[in-house]
C-alpha cells in the first residue's frame, strides 16, 4: 500500500530538527538572563519537578534582555551598521553581476557553460583561505600597493577598514548574484527583444523596457541571497575590517564567547531572524502573484 505522505514527511522533518529545534532553544535563551554559573544563564528546566517545575520555569522567563538591547546604542550601532555593510555590498553586486550574467546569456551555448563554470571555480576553494588571501593583497607591502608602487601611485591604506569589508562581501557573494541572474536571463525569448526593436524601440529601450522588467525575479532572488548571508556575515567583518567594524556577526560572537551572555546574543540572533524574514515573505508575496 502506498503512502506518499510518507515522503512529504522528510523535508518537514529536517525542518524540525535543523530549524524549528534549534531556534526554540535561541528563542528560550533569549527569554532567560545571565548568571555566574555553567551554563552562563537561567532558569534551568528540571522535569524531575513535573508541573511544578515547568510553571516555575515559564515563570521566570522574561523579556528583560530585548529591553536591555534597545536601551543600549551598540546593538541598534550594530544592526545599522550590518544593514548598511550588506545594502551596499548588495547595490554593488548587482551593479557588477547584472552586466556579467547578461554578457553570459548572450553567448552560444556551449561557451555558456565554460562562464557558468568559471563562476563556479572560486566554490572549489575554501571560502577562508580566499579571505585570507585578501589580506595578503591589501595589507600595507601587500600584492596591491607593490603594483601601485610600479606604477608610481601612492600606496592604499585598504585593510582594516569599512572598504576592505565591502570589497570582501563582493568577492565573496558575486557568484550569488551572477547565477541567479543567468538562469532568468538565458531564458528570455530573443523574438520578444525583435519585436519591441520593429515596434520603434532602440536596442537600449528594447532591454529597460522588455529584459529588465522581465529579470526582476532573478534580481530579486540575486539580492535576497546575498543580503540576508551578508547581514550576518562574521568572518569578512573580522578578519578584513578593523577593530571599529561594528556587524551584527561579531556582536553575537563576543557575547557568547567574551562576554558569555548567551541571552543578550540569542536575543541578537532572533532580532536579526525577524528582520530578515520580512523580505523573504515579501518576495515570496511576489512570486505567489506572478504565478497566480
Amino acid at each position: 500500500m502506498r503512502r506518499p505522505w510518507l515522503a512529504a514527511l522528510a523535508p518537514y522533518a529536517w525542518l524540525l530538527v535543523f530549524f524549528a529545534f534549534p531556534f526554540l532553544l535561541v528563542a528560550k535563551l533569549s527569554l532567560s538572563h545571565t548568571v555566574l554559573a555553567m551554563p552562563p544563564y537561567a532558569p534551568q528546566l528540571d522535569l524531575s519537578q513535573g508541573h511544578a517545575g515547568l510553571r516555575h520555569f515559564v515563570h521566570q522567563l522574561s523579556f528583560e534582555t530585548y529591553a536591555r538591547l534597545t536601551a543600549d546604542r551598540l546593538y541598534l550601532s550594530a544592526y545599522l551598521s550590518s544593514l548598511r555593510f550588506a545594502g551596499l555590498a548588495t547595490a554593488i553586486l548587482l551593479a557588477i553581476g547584472y552586466p556579467i550574467a547578461y554578457g553570459m546569456s548572450r553567448f552560444a551555448p556551449t561557451q555558456r557553460r565554460v562562464l557558468l563554470m568559471a563562476v563556479i571555480l572560486p566554490f572549489w576553494t575554501s571560502f577562508l583561505i580566499r579571505i585570507y588571501a585578501w589580506i595578503a593583497i591589501l595589507k600595507p607591502a601587500g600584492l596591491l600597493n607593490q603594483a601601485l608602487a610600479v606604477l608610481h601611485i601612492a600606496p592604499l591604506s585598504l585593510l582594516n577598514t569599512d572598504a576592505a569589508v565591502i570589497i570582501g562581501l563582493v568577492y565573496a557573494y558575486l557568484p550569488f548574484m551572477v547565477l541567479p541572474l543567468y538562469a532568468v536571463l538565458e531564458k528570455h525569448d530573443e523574438s520578444l527583444i525583435e519585436a519591441a526593436q520593429d515596434l520603434g524601440c532602440t536596442p537600449t529601450g528594447a532591454f529597460w523596457r522588455v529584459t529588465f522588467p522581465l529579470s526582476l525575479p532573478g534580481v530579486a532572488a540575486g539580492a535576497l541571497l546575498c543580503f540576508i548571508p551578508m547581514v550576518g556575515e562574521f568572518v569578512i567583518p573580522d578578519l578584513l575590517g578593523g577593530s571599529g567594524t561594528l556587524m551584527l556577526g561579531r556582536t553575537i560572537w563576543t557575547e557568547f564567547f567574551a562576554t558569555r551572555d548567551w541571552p543578550a546574543a540569542s536575543a541578537v540572533a532572533i532580532a536579526l531572524l525577524a528582520t530578515l524574514a520580512l523580505p523573504i515573505a515579501l518576495f515570496q508575496r511576489q512570486q505567489a502573484k506572478v504565478l497566480s
